[in-house]
Parts: C-alpha cells; sequence; structure tokens
C-alpha cells in the first residue's frame, strides 16, 4: 500500500509504504526527481538490505534511515513500513532544533545504524503507525499539519533511540555531538570542493586537533576520514550508476588531476578506478 500526500504549490511530498512487494529506490535513473529521505521500519524477520550495491543485514524489528541520493532494495520489501518525505514538506535541515537528526540520522559520518526496537517502543511505532494510515483516510484542510506533527513525533522517537544505543553520554555530550553534527553537514554540502580538515575546522571556529578529539570519542574515525569516505562514496555511486568516465568523475569530485584521483581511489578501496568499473559494472 501507498499513502501519498502531494501540496500542489509547494511540492511538498509525503508518503507512507507499507506491505508493497516492489518497494524500492533507484536514485540515479527512475527516483531522481523525488527528493526523499526515508524512515523504514522492518517489522519481520530479519533481511538483507543493498544499499548502493553494498549488502547489509537488517535486523528484525529495526529502524534505517536513508538519504535522498541513496539507492535501495530489500529482501522482503512487503515486510517493510517506510515513511518518505520531501525537504519541502519538512526540512531537518531548517529544523534542527526541533528534532536534532541532522548530521547524526541524516548526513552522518559514522557506521550505518539499525536502530533495534523494543517493546515499549514498538507499542509507540505501532499506534503512530495507526494514526497516519487513520490520518491518510480523513483528508481535510489541515491533513497536512496533522501529518507533519506525527512526522516530528517519529524523528524524535528514532533520534532518542540512535542515541541511546549508538552514542555514550559520558563520553560524548550533546554539546559535543552538535560539533560533530554539524561537522558532518558542512562535509556533505561542500565535500566536492573542500578536502581539507582546515576549511571545516574554520567554519566551526575550531582548530583541527579539538575536532579529531571529538571524532575520536563519536566514532573513532579522523575528520580526514569522514571527508575521505564521503568523496570515495560519490565517487563509487558515479561509477555504479553513470556512464561517465574516471576523469569526468574526478572532476565532479574536485579532483583537477586524474591522476590524484586514480591514486586516491586506489588507496581508499584498493582497487583502480579501472579495475573497479570492469568489476562493477554499470547498474
Amino acid at each position: 500500500m501507498l499513502h501519498q500526500l502531494t501540496h500542489p504549490h509547494t511540492n511538498a511530498q509525503f508518503r507512507l509504504v507499507y506491505d508493497q512487494t516492489d518497494f524500492d529506490r533507484i536514485f540515479y535513473g527512475r527516483d531522481r526527481k523525488d527528493k526523499l529521505l526515508t524512515i523504514a521500519w522492518n517489522r519481520g524477520a530479519t533481511q538483507k538490505a543493498t544499499i548502493d550495491n553494498v549488502h547489509y543485514e537488517f535486523p528484525a524489528n529495526s529502524v534505517l534511515c536513508l538519504m535522498v541520493n541513496e539507492s535501495f532494495h530489500f529482501e522482503r520489501p512487503s515486510d517493510i513500513v517506510a515513511w518518505q518525505f520531501n525537504r519541502d514538506f519538512y526540512c531537518i535541515v531548517n529544523h534542527d532544533k526541533e528534532v536534532s537528526c541532522v548530521g547524526f540520522l541524516f548526513y552522518g559520518s559514522g557506521q550505518r545504524m539499525f536502530m533495534a526496537i523494543d517493546e515499549k517502543h514498538q507499542r509507540k511505532l505501532d499506534l503512530l503507525l495507526q494514526v497516519f494510515k487513520d490520518e491518510f483516510e480523513m483528508p481535510d484542510p489541515i491533513q497536512g499539519e496533522m501529518m507533519l506533527a506525527l512526522l516530528k513525533r517519529l524523528i524524535i522517537i528514532v533520534t532518542r533511540l540512535a542515541r541511546e544505543q549508538y552514542i555514550s553520554e559520558q563520553d560524548l555530550s550533546s554539546d559535543k555531538l552538535d560539533i560533530v553534527r554539524k561537522y558532518n553537514l558542512l562535509v556533505e554540502n561542500h565535500y566536492r570542493h573542500q578536502h581539507q580538515v582546515k576549511f571545516y575546522a574554520d567554519q566551526l571556529n575550531k582548530s583541527p586537533k579539538t575536532l579529531s578529539n571529538l571524532f575520536a570519542l563519536y566514532n573513532h574515525k579522523s575528520p580526514l576520514q569522514v571527508i575521505q569516505e564521503r568523496v570515495t562514496l560519490e565517487a563509487r555511486r558515479l561509477f555504479y550508476y553513470t556512464d561517465k568516465t574516471a576523469k569526468e568523475i574526478a572532476y565532479e569530485i574536485g579532483f583537477e588531476d586524474a591522476n590524484h584521483f586514480s591514486k586516491f581511489f586506489k588507496k581508499q578501496t584498493g582497487q583502480s578506478p579501472t579495475d573497479f568499473k570492469k568489476l562493477n559494472p554499470l547498474i
């Protein structure tokens, strides 16, 4: 089942998906026009989730957040409940003070997070899901406002779960995590042209050393690794889903010298761009 709310004048989109046998997303192709963030809840048994051609185990009764530009499909999509929305419906960046998820649930640099749902939170999500369904059956002038309020509640619940399960408050307090989140968002906005930590440190009025110490507490990656992994991820996506040459991709992600990009890519992936493209034909 696919329920969709679309505002004809603002292009705001909100979707609720469940019991759908063909639910997936292909960003570089069919779905590129729909800039949708996704919150996916696996209500069935553990299954495989493939995100940008990388396979993950999606545990039973857990929640996963997915970015606009991520392509994905699930082993058993009918077990997935998904909420999808674009920035015209709710911009998490502009309203980060309300939900505190930017640079963490979305635009994050840490590991892929699967938030486990215990009995208490399952009851909350079950009730919330039912209210979403009920609201789709009662279209009226304030339907959009009701959906927005429910979506905010959902995001807050998932953010709290992620903090409980992936962040040690003892090591990384909320104010320190906020700096990490801001760094992650800056990288997402500037990684195509800015590959040095100093640029981001200056934007945050912090020293590179301070950022390194914070990231050591957060996910044991250095700020430079965050940049390099984001650049590498984009390069891999472009190899997977487009027919662009290595030189074109190098230029698109901020390398003026194709040889420099080739050396960088091989160091990050263990394969040259040529070998990577041969082993990973266009999807």
